[in-house]
């Protein structure tokens, strides 16, 4: 590659690309990248609210109405998938004396309230109804407010609630009574998914974050409840950094980075009791190590350490909280050279047992959960969930109780509780009437080798009789070192129940072999993630789980620029692709949503090699390059989705990508080759379950009637 000073120019060109043109004045841009000239004719998609783009939208929905009042399933797949969904949705609770907080969403409800029961003197938990101290769909009867994070104080008489509206993901964090919901104190504007850590002194105040300086310095923030007075307790130097915080039981303060997108963990630990609140003497914990480390207080006083240094799968280690140097750490669970060490939770001694350790790992999506003696390591005994699924979010109750959550292909989410010493969890809220009998899902895990010859398993999910191939359903996420769980989708299984199979390629990028299997799939190696989908997608086809028209791939977000990937690189390996809000301009990724906070997991373009892996496999460029190598060619069939309010990827993604596909591809008996559905008022996260229905009722019909699903 032939290298400039690595300045970015661009000019302008009056050509204008077919199928999605500008106004008449509008002009594409051509840039200069390390001596490459890099063509981008769809940079004016970029303005969200200008008068072309919004012409242009209002073609895209007239074009995405004609196309889907035909698809025969979306009306009963909608109505299958409010079916599934109408069931009361409990969170893990959380215990205050007297008191018990959990999120609930009843049956029919658009949204979570969060809600409080009595704690009866340790009685496992209240058959009181439970009262509701923040509705959201309360404040805001549009739905378009989400509850997004809440924090009990530490006497339970307030609560700490974060809200938005609209997706934007950019709300507020505000105080309330749990007595009656009235406010305390002002509120805190424009807060991002902020931990929320109480300070268990006399005076009322709190410690929380800003992610992205949009109010001040990043950091750690001490904040009096009743006057709104700030104190910065620690703030983020470096770039690209994410704090958070907790304190722990023992009074004291426990800070953290996250480097970029979970490559990397900073720690501090200080004494809250030693100092004034305000300027604790943070003591180095793990800094300057390129591993990932979440730390929690055990009953007996020593910091318990999920971490990947030294274990790729991750372990868990012992240390002194005044030792906490990764010198003075102790191995406690070692690591498991087949699953993911996903979390875990400490719990005290009972009938002469000294501590213990719940720990949760997956094994290829599978969870499993073990107890072990949190001195020796030793296993004591293996829990044993209702089923092959997901569990979640285990949280320690005052009598040693461990709450977590659990979901599988065929099981809505439910709250289990876990006694000490017990091996068999119960359901919680124990007066809650017994799940409804689950349809059966065989599932199946196939092994495909990709490019450079790594085998990459496959999950494949089927509920039907069927011996020879049918349509399919393949998705992939590969990115962020997350592993793919398989918890519940109301979706899912109703395209199973419908007669269709669900596959999820393990694709590298993601974490479902630890922290190497990430690694080399994420920044100048994300080539080789694409490489695994398509190598997932040919072996499904060679081995009669599908025919090549029968399949489509599925993916969002990170896993909407895997799956557009593919597709562009290889036109011809599916009949269709959902794409919800992905990202897909890899070269001008860094300056839309978050993406300057992704550099760590994809590149950057200002480093001429990261700018080669970049232009390699961008969907957005590729598409382009196709529409100018062979016209007309085609793409298989691709419904791309957007949201307005979507501060993470950006919705000028599937905009822009829109408009290359409508260039490169062909129209077949007046249908074009992608579809945009475009939402507003709603972002990248939380929705209302009546659009959530909507949209995930659109994409699949568009994925059956593109594969030749007509059962329901």
């Amino acid at each position: 590659m032939t290298v400039d000073s690595g300045r970015l120019n661009h000019v302008k060109v009056r050509n204008r690309a077919p199928g999605a043109a500008p106004s008449p004045d509008q002009a594409s841009v051509v840039d200069t990248l390390h001596g490459h000239s890099v063509p981008d004719p769809y940079r004016w998609l970029e303005s969200a609210d200008s008068p072309e783009t919004l012409r242009w939208l209002e073609e895209r929905a007239r074009e995405f109405h004609r196309e889907a009042v035909g698809w025969p399933l979306r009306e009963r797949l909608a109505a299958r998938i409010r079916a599934l969904v109408a069931t009361d949705l409990w969170s893990p609770p959380v215990h205050r004396p007297g008191a018990v907080f959990a999120t609930l969403r009843p049956s029919g409800s658009e949204h979570p309230r969060l809600v409080v029961t009595p704690d009866d003197a340790g009685a496992p938990a209240s058959t009181a109804r439970p009262r509701t101290v923040y509705d959201p769909c309360e404040e805001d009867p549009s739905g378009r407010t989400t509850l997004d994070a809440w924090e009990p104080s530490p006497d339970g008489a307030l609560v700490a609630v974060q809200t938005s509206s609209g997706g934007v993901e950019h709300g507020r964090l505000r105080v309330i009574r749990a007595a009656d919901g009235a406010p305390v104190g002002p509120t805190v504007p424009r807060v991002r998914y902020s931990h929320v850590a109480w300070w268990p002194g006399e005076e009322r105040s709190f410690f929380y974050v800003r992610r992205d300086g949009a109010q001040g310095v990043r950091g750690v923030w001490l904040r009096r409840v009743s006057d709104g007075a700030e104190t910065l307790v620690h703030a983020c130097t470096a770039p690209g950094t994410v704090p958070g915080v907790t304190v722990l039981g023992d009074g004291r303060l426990l800070v953290t980075e996250s480097h970029g997108t979970g490559h990397r963990t900073d720690l501090w630990v200080g004494d809250l009791v030693a100092g004034p609140p305000s300027a604790p003497d943070l003591r180095p914990l793990q800094v300057g190590h390129e591993a990932e480390t979440e730390a929690r207080l055990g009953p007996d006083g020593l910091l318990y350490l999920r971490t990947t240094l030294g274990a790729p799968r991750r372990r868990i280690c012992a240390a002194h909280p005044d030792r906490p140097e990764p010198e003075h750490w102790r191995e406690v669970v070692a690591e498991d050279a087949g699953a993911t060490l996903d979390a875990f939770c400490p719990q005290p001694g009972t009938g002469g047992a000294g501590p213990a350790l719940v720990v949760v790992r997956t094994r290829l999506g599978i969870s499993e959960v073990t107890v072990h003696d949190a001195a020796s390591g030793v296993l004591r005994y293996r829990v044993e969930p209702p089923g092959e699924g997901m569990v979640s979010s285990p949280t320690p109750a005052p009598d040693g109780t461990i709450h977590m959550g659990y979901a599988d292909v065929s099981t809505q989410q439910r709250v289990l509780r876990l006694t000490p010493g017990a091996s068999a969890p119960t359901l919680w809220p124990p007066h809650e009437d017994q799940a409804p009998p689950t349809p059966r899902v065989e599932r199946t895990v196939v092994w495909c080798r990709s490019q450079d010859g790594t085998r990459v398993p496959v999950t494949v999910f089927d509920a039907t009789d069927r011996s020879g191939p049918g349509p399919l359903l393949l998705h992939a996420y590969g990115g962020f070192g997350r592993p793919r769980q398989f918890g519940f989708s109301a979706t899912v299984l109703a395209w199973l129940l419908s007669g269709g199979r669900y596959a999820v390629a393990h694709v590298r990028g993601g974490g479902d072999a630890g922290r190497r299997w990430h690694l080399d799939g994420s920044g100048r190696n994300k080539p080789r993630a694409v490489e695994d989908l398509v190598a997932a997608a040919d072996h499904l086809v060679d081995t009669g789980w599908c025919a090549r028209g029968q399949l489509c791939l599925s993916g969002g977000s990170a896993g909407g620029l895997l799956v557009l990937a593919a597709a562009t690189a290889r036109p011809d390996l599916c009949a269709a692709v959902i794409a919800s809000a992905p990202l897909a301009d890899m070269v001008r990724f860094e300056r839309m949503g978050l993406g300057r906070m992704w550099t760590r997991e994809f590149g950057s373009t200002t480093d001429p090699d990261d700018f080669a892996a970049l232009i390699s496999y961008s969907p957005y460029h590729r598409a382009l390059e196709n529409s100018l190598r062979t016209p007309g060619l085609g793409h298989p069939s691709v419904l791309l989705t957007g949201f307005s309010g979507d501060t993470r990827t950006d919705a000028a993604h599937p905009r822009k990508m829109c408009a290359a596909l409508l260039a490169a591809g062909r129209h077949e008996r007046g249908r074009p080759p992608a579809l945009l559905r475009y939402e507003r008022d709603v972002g990248h996260g939380p929705r209302s379950v009546g659009r959530a229905v909507a949209l995930a009722a659109d994409a699949h019909a568009f994925a059956a009637h593109r594969t030749g699903l007509t059962g329901c």
